[in-house]
C-alpha cells in the first residue's frame, strides 16, 4: 500500500456520509484503484454496501469494543494490499460515548490510523457560516487533521462558488474537495433499523452509475486519492491480533457460518480471527440449503433480519432439523441476536403476520416491537466456562434489536453478566448443551482468547466424532 487514505466524517448524522463514501469508493474503483473500505463503530449495514461497491470486505474499526493496538493492526492488515483506504465515520466526528469527544468516536479512529479527515457538510442554507463550522471542527482537537471538506446539498453553482470563496478567504489550509448539488435520487432507502441491507437493496446499476457520475463531475478525486496517512508513532501491532499457529499434526476444523439475506450481520474480523486460530470457514444458507455442510465441528449463527424471512426460514424444515440435531449431539453452536431468535421456538403473531416456528432449542418465543428494544455498547463477563472462554473472561460488543423474547425458564443456563458503562443490566448468554446464544454481537477482537476457545471447542467435538480409519 502506498500509505494513502482518508476518513469521511460529518458534523452530525444525516449529512450524507454514506452516499459520499460510496460515491468516492465507486469512482476510484472505476479508475482501477484497489479501495480498502472500513466503517467506524459497530454498524453492519454500511459495510455491506462498501463490499458491494469495492468488491472487498469492509472492516469495522471500533476502539471501545477492541484495544487500540488491535484497531490499528487490523487497519494495517486489511489495507496493506490496497491503493487507498476509505474509512466511513459514524455520527458526528467527535460524537461517541457521553460527553467524551474521543471515546467511541470517529475522531479516535482518525487519530489511531493517521487518516486525514474529509468533512461532509450539509450546506443547505449556509454561506460564510459553513467556514465557521469547518474552522471549529478543524481546531477542536489537534490529534485529528481535517484536511478538507465536501459540501453537500448545494443549491446552485453560484452557491458552490460562494462556499469556495469563503473557505479560501477564511480557511485556506482546508481544501474544498467538492460541492454536491441536491439530488433526492441518490438517497438510500431507510427502514426501521436504519439503512436497508445490501442483500435487500443491492443498489441497481443505474443508481451506481448516477452515484459514480456525480463523484466524477463534482468531486476532486485526484485530490482525495492523494491524501496520505500519517500513522502515529510508535507503530502499533502490525498483525492486528496474535497469530494462532496450528500445532504439529492438527488440521483445520470446519466451522459452518450462516450467511445469506437473513443472516448477514457479522464482523469480518471475527471470521479472520477464527481462521487465524485454525478454523476453515464454510458458509451456508438457512434460507436456501437443505442441510449443513459436511464434516463440520461447529456452527456460527450471526445476526440479521430473520423476521423479514420468517416464513421461508420456517418452511425449510430440513435445515431446522439439521440444526436441532446438531445441538442434540453436543456440537458447539454459537448464535448472536438474529441467530439467537432463530434458535427459539419462533416468532409470535404480530401486525397481522401469523406466528412461525423456528428451531426450538430455547423454550421461548420472540415478538417484534413497534420501537427499538435495545441499542448500545455492552460488556459481558463470563460466569463459567463456555464456548468463548473460561470463567472471568471479559468481552465487549454491541446490542441492537427490535425484538424481545419471553421469560427464559430457570433451567436454561445464563452465562454472562452484562453491563453498560459499568451498570449491571442482568444475566444473559443462554445455553443448552453446547449451544450458546445471546442478543449481543460480540467482537472477538475485544479479547484474544475468544476465537481460540471457540475453535478449540469445535476441534474437540470434531475429533470426538471422527470416524476411525
Amino acid at each position: 500500500m502506498g500509505g494513502h487514505g482518508l476518513l469521511i466524517a460529518a458534523p452530525q448524522s444525516g449529512s450524507g456520509k454514506t452516499t459520499v463514501s460510496l460515491a468516492i469508493m465507486a469512482a476510484l474503483r472505476r479508475r482501477g484503484l484497489a479501495v480498502a473500505p472500513f466503517k467506524c463503530g459497530p454498524d453492519f449495514i454500511d459495510p455491506g454496501y462498501h463490499r458491494l461497491v469495492t468488491g472487498r470486505p469492509s472492516i469495522n474499526l471500533d476502539a471501545w469494543m477492541c484495544p487500540e493496538e488491535f484497531v490499528s493492526g487490523s487497519f494495517l492488515k486489511q489495507s496493506s494490499d490496497a491503493d487507498l483506504a476509505v474509512i466511513e465515520g459514524v455520527m458526528g466526528l467527535f460524537d461517541g460515548l457521553g460527553a467524551s469527544p474521543f471515546e467511541g468516536s470517529s475522531a479516535r479512529i482518525a487519530a489511531l490510523t493517521g487518516a486525514p479527515v474529509v468533512l461532509v457538510v450539509n450546506a443547505r442554507g449556509m454561506a460564510a457560516s459553513a467556514a465557521a463550522l469547518v474552522r471549529g471542527f478543524a481546531g477542536f482537537d489537534l490529534r485529528v487533521k481535517v484536511a478538507g471538506v465536501i459540501f453537500n446539498n448545494v443549491g446552485s453553482e453560484s452557491h458552490a462558488e460562494l462556499l469556495r470563496q469563503v473557505m479560501s478567504q477564511s480557511l485556506p489550509e482546508v481544501a474544498v474537495f467538492g460541492c454536491i448539488p441536491r439530488d433526492e435520487a441518490l438517497a438510500i432507502p431507510s427502514r426501521h433499523l436504519g439503512l436497508v441491507t445490501a442483500e435487500d437493496n443491492p443498489l441497481p446499476p443505474e443508481f451506481m452509475e448516477r452515484l459514480t457520475a456525480m463523484a466524477e463531475r463534482y468531486l476532486d478525486l485526484d485530490g482525495l486519492a492523494g491524501l496520505k496517512l500519517n500513522p502515529p508513532q510508535p507503530p502499533f501491532c502490525k498483525g492486528g491480533s496474535p497469530l494462532f499457529f496450528l500445532s504439529a499434526g492438527e488440521e483445520r476444523v470446519r466451522i459452518a457460518v450462516a450467511r445469506d439475506a437473513a443472516f448477514c450481520f457479522v464482523y469480518e474480523d471475527n471470521l479472520r480471527l477464527l481462521r487465524e486460530a485454525g478454523a476453515e470457514i464454510v458458509t451456508f444458507s438457512p434460507l436456501e440449503d437443505n442441510g449443513l455442510p459436511d464434516g463440520i465441528g461447529g456452527i456460527y449463527l450471526p445476526g440479521g433480519y430473520p423476521e423479514l424471512y420468517a416464513e421461508r426460514l420456517a418452511a425449510n424444515s430440513s435445515m431446522l432439523a439439521a440444526i436441532r440435531n446438531s445441538v442434540a449431539v453436543e456440537m458447539p453452536v454459537y448464535a448472536e441476536c438474529g441467530g439467537y431468535v432463530y434458535l427459539t421456538e419462533g416468532l409470535e403473531e404480530s401486525a397481522g403476520r401469523a406466528a412461525v416456528d423456528f428451531v426450538g432449542i430455547f423454550p421461548v418465543r420472540a415478538r417484534m416491537l413497534p420501537s427499538r428494544k435495545a441499542l448500545g455498547y455492552r460488556q459481558a463477563e463470563l460466569l463459567q466456562d463456555t464456548l468463548l472462554g473460561g470463567s472471568g473472561t471479559v468481552c465487549r460488543g454491541h446490542e441492537f434489536h427490535y425484538s424481545e423474547t419471553g421469560v427464559m425458564p430457570d433451567c436454561i443456563g445464563r452465562n454472562y453478566n452484562v453491563s453498560r458503562q459499568g451498570v449491571l443490566l442482568g444475566r444473559e448468554g443462554f445455553s443448552v448443551r453446547s449451544c450458546l446464544a445471546s442478543y449481543l454481537h460480540l467482537h472477538f477482537g475485544s479479547n484474544p482468547g475468544i476465537a481460540p476457545a471457540l475453535v478449540a471447542a469445535c476441534r474437540q467435538y470434531a475429533c470426538k466424532t471422527a470416524t476411525p480409519l
